[in-house]
């Protein structure tokens, strides 16, 4: 996992194996399985609560990565319901939003994943995999 510094170009969304995931399920990673769409492997990555990730903001600050229309448009992210803007402008089902890039182990092909992951009501902790795109740095 590392973050994205470079401005980059979105080129598709490809499906992951599960996208939502709670309280047990999380307590110890959350595992993303996405196949490459260059080459077919079959990509795990674990995400651990709590250490994986960066901010969102990253990405769309100062438009250094991406453009907030970029994220919006390719369905990335939602804009933040008014009372919870401490999340941030964009988020992922209004909590806090983090992301990580990945390149395929077998051919270098670049993703970025974006997800977020909080306490949605009392008793109720929610990590929601937003997707993961191939992009291409420009």
């Amino acid at each position: 996992m590392y973050s994205i510094s470079k401005k980059i170009l979105i080129e598709k969304q490809v499906a992951v194996e599960k996208d939502s995931f709670s309280n047990a399920e999380i307590s110890q990673s959350a595992a993303v399985k996405f196949k490459c769409c260059n080459c077919g492997y079959e990509n795990n990555v674990k995400i651990i609560p709590y250490e994986s990730g960066f901010p969102i903001f990253q990405l769309y600050n100062d438009e250094k990565v991406l453009t907030k229309n970029e994220l919006l448009r390719n369905n990335i992210v939602s804009e933040t319901a008014v009372n919870l803007l401490h999340f941030g402008e964009l988020t992922v089902n209004n909590l806090p939003t983090l992301y990580f890039g990945i390149a395929c182990p077998a051919c270098g092909s670049k993703y970025i994943c974006v997800f977020s992951y909080g306490e949605k009501q009392p008793g109720l902790t929610l990590l929601t995999i937003s997707g993961v795109w191939k992009y291409n740095e420009i």
